[in-house]
């Protein structure tokens, strides 16, 4: 054999070596990667259901239910108002305490939390009581959060603009009314882009458990005090 023959067969066993071993690599870190890009977009996608549960918690606690449309937490968010309980003084200051007595019993008329706080305002700072007042939902909710946009919230993360599917009922649960939601996020959307085979083996294996493909904050079928299927 040719000397020029030889080394070009060597070149190209070696290329083939090289090739085959790159498909090798390639198939076993294909679906590492795709774990690692899956627990990536989890973490978004979970803070943005933690957000829409913390939404509707607040406006059920105003409205004495849930709603099936996360353009109606927006609207809660942007313009809705909460009930708090403020708390003035600590009815650990004995002093403080006594005082508020004393003020109770010299006034003509039984004095309200809502008359307390007038007459602290206008300058007895030494009285303890609490009082409710109403403040905006978002001087309230998510003050420490820099990544909080409440126009994001209606969407899943990296999707293109897909939306989260949610739902709101009533139901009737050993004769007590109870509201319920839930939000979900499908891996068909959340993962779109990755590789298809392992997000289609990735829901099979999700439905072999009994479990939805991809997650979930709340049930509409039954109470499960607004849990995520991830916690």
């Amino acid at each position: 054999m040719k000397k020029s023959v030889k080394i070009l067969l060597e070149v190209v066993l070696f290329v083939l070596c090289v090739c085959m071993v790159y498909l090798i690599v390639k198939s076993i870190m294909k679906p590492v990667e795709f774990k690692k890009q899956q627990q990536y977009r989890e973490s978004v996608a979970i803070q943005r259901l933690k957000d829409i549960r913390t939404l509707q918690v607040a406006y059920k606690s105003v409205n004495g239910k849930f709603v099936s449309t996360v353009d109606s937490l927006a609207e809660f968010y942007n313009n809705g108002k909460m009930e708090i309980v403020m708390q003035v003084g600590s009815m650990d200051d004995s002093l403080a305490v006594a005082h508020t007595e004393k003020v109770k019993r010299a006034s003509r008329k039984k004095l309200t939390s809502e008359d307390l706080l007038k007459l602290y305002e206008a300058g007895d700072n030494n009285l303890v009581f609490s009082v409710a007042t109403k403040i905006p939902v978002k001087d309230t909710l998510f003050l420490r959060r820099d990544d909080f946009v409440v126009d994001s919230l209606k969407y899943i993360p990296f999707s293109g603009g897909e939306q989260v599917i949610m739902d709101a009922t009533v139901k009737t649960v050993t004769g007590v009314p109870v509201p319920l939601f839930e939000a979900k996020m499908p891996y068909k959307i959340l993962l779109k882009g990755l590789d298809n085979q392992l997000r289609i083996n990735l829901d099979a294996e999700r439905r072999d458990q009994n479990r939805y493909e991809g997650l979930q904050v709340g049930s509409i079928d039954a109470p499960n005090n607004n849990a995520g299927n991830w916690e």
